[in-house]
């Protein structure tokens, strides 16, 4: 796609009934969006993502009723989605149409990752579409995930055949992802926090057995050009600077108040911004790892490819 101008909901509903790709908001990030169940138009999805074919993709849905017509819902799960749908959680969960969404959107997996987010275009573009549609981060794989539309289009615009202008992201990082297979298993940290999933369903196994089911699981991932130094203090010479909190010097701030969601809504558009400078790094400074600081911390440390 060569404009940059956005395009209305109807171009986005025809492109992706033709097996096209669109660029869809949601509160979490920008998606790369294509129909589940066309595993050609999934294939494009990975190919504009440079996306391994083992990483599987999340399914958006409209609501509860269309979640349970691809995924099997126990009382854990519907409890789950009562509480925090729409919104930024995925729920990973047995696949009760594999139709529906394809074998390559699960990668090969017998399981079903699952989400109806809160974004009002999102949540407009899946009740008018009426199926269940993959939309993962909308830009190239191990690169940061873009949070505004300027960025989704630069990213992975050429590839899409209509793209969707939802604002600003309100949240800025990919979803919580749990699974309910057997024991409930926090795969990847997100908005909704540990605390909150653990209110509903109590204790969180560890994420190991079932890590394969998550997408975002890859060691490097969200990764800008240039190295990524966490828990820096300061700034070393050459290096852009991240900093957090009162007092925090330089040109980025992920929060000068020290507010964890602030920081996780400019993590990435930060970022991005650093990155355009090419710095020698990018110094980050230390995020507590707690509530929304731990899914923050899992991102930094992915694009750092766990070096510090």
């Amino acid at each position: 796609m060569d404009e940059t101008a956005a395009h209305t909901l109807a171009d986005a509903v025809a492109a992706l009934k033709a097996g096209r790709l669109v660029l869809m908001p949601t509160e979490t990030v920008y998606g790369l969006a294509a129909d589940a169940s066309n595993a050609r138009a999934v294939a494009k999805v990975y190919e504009a993502k440079g996306r391994p074919s083992f990483n599987p993709l999340i399914a958006h849905v409209a609501d509860l009723a269309a979640a349970q017509k691809v995924a099997r819902f126990d009382d854990r799960a519907r409890a789950l989605a009562e509480r925090f749908w729409p919104g930024p959680l995925t729920l990973v969960l047995p696949a009760a149409d594999t139709q529906a969404v394809c074998d390559l959107a699960r990668a090969g997996l017998d399981t079903v990752a699952v989400r109806a987010p809160g974004h009002p275009v999102a949540k407009a573009l899946l009740e008018a579409f009426g199926g269940p549609v993959v939309a993962p981060s909308a830009n190239r794989s191990g690169r940061p995930s873009p949070t505004t539309f300027a960025d989704a289009l630069e990213e992975t615009g050429t590839a899409a055949a209509a793209a969707l202008d939802g604002g600003p992201c309100e949240i800025g990082l990919e979803s919580t992802v749990v699974a309910l297979l057997d024991q409930p298993r926090l795969l990847r940290p997100g908005a909704v926090t540990r605390a909150e999933i653990e209110a509903v369903v109590g204790p969180l196994a560890e994420a190991e057995a079932d890590a394969k089911r998550s997408p975002g699981r890859l060691t490097r991932h969200y990764a800008p050009n240039s190295p990524v130094r966490l828990d820096a203090p300061s700034p070393r010479r050459g290096e852009a600077w991240l900093s957090f909190g009162p007092g925090g010097r330089g040109r980025w701030n992920l929060s000068p108040t020290g507010d964890l969601s602030e920081a996780a809504a400019n993590l990435f558009a930060y970022l991005r911004a650093a990155d355009r400078t090419e710095p020698v790094a990018i110094a980050i400074a230390p995020i507590p790892d707690e509530g929304l600081g731990e899914a923050i911390n899992d991102r930094l440390r992915r694009a750092a490819g766990f070096v510090g």
